[in-house]
C-alpha cells in the first residue's frame, strides 16, 4: 500500500506542479493590462475588469499550498520507508555466542569399497 500511496501523491505533486508553472507564465505583472491575455475588452471578460486578476492570483495560491503539502507528504513516505537489506545475508542467525560449531575431523577417513575388498 506505500508504494501505491507513494506513487499517487507523487502523481498529483507532479500535475499540481505543472499547473503552477502554467498559472505563472499566463498571469502577467502588475503593471501589464490583463486585456493581453484575455481579450482587449477585460471589463466585459468573464471575471470582470479585475476578477481574472483575483482568480488567477487565489489558483495559484491554492496550487501553490497543494504543492507544499505534496512536498511534505512526498518527505514523509520516503522517510519512512523500510530500509533494504543491503546483503543477502543479513537476515541469517548466526550459531548463538555460547555454542561452538561442531569441528571437522582432523584427518579424512577413507571408507571406499576397493580397500575392503580382499586381494
Amino acid at each position: 500500500m506505500g508504494d501505491y500511496l507513494f506513487s499517487l501523491v507523487l502523481t498529483v505533486h507532479v500535475l499540481v506542479g505543472l499547473a503552477v508553472i502554467g498559472l505563472v507564465l499566463v498571469q502577467h505583472g502588475k503593471g501589464a493590462d490583463m486585456g493581453a491575455a484575455f481579450g482587449s475588452g477585460s471589463s466585459g471578460s468573464l471575471f470582470g475588469s479585475s476578477g481574472s486578476a483575483n482568480f488567477l492570483s487565489r489558483t495559484t495560491a491554492v496550487l501553490a499550498t497543494v504543492f507544499f503539502i505534496t512536498s511534505l507528504g512526498l518527505s514523509y513516505l520516503a522517510s519512512n520507508k523500510p530500509a533494504a537489506p543491503s546483503s543477502v545475508m543479513e537476515g541469517v542467525q548466526g550459531a548463538p555466542v555460547g555454542e561452538q560449531m561442531p569441528a571437522a575431523p582432523s584427518a579424512p577417513v577413507d571408507t571406499s569399497p576397493a580397500q575392503s575388498i580382499p586381494k
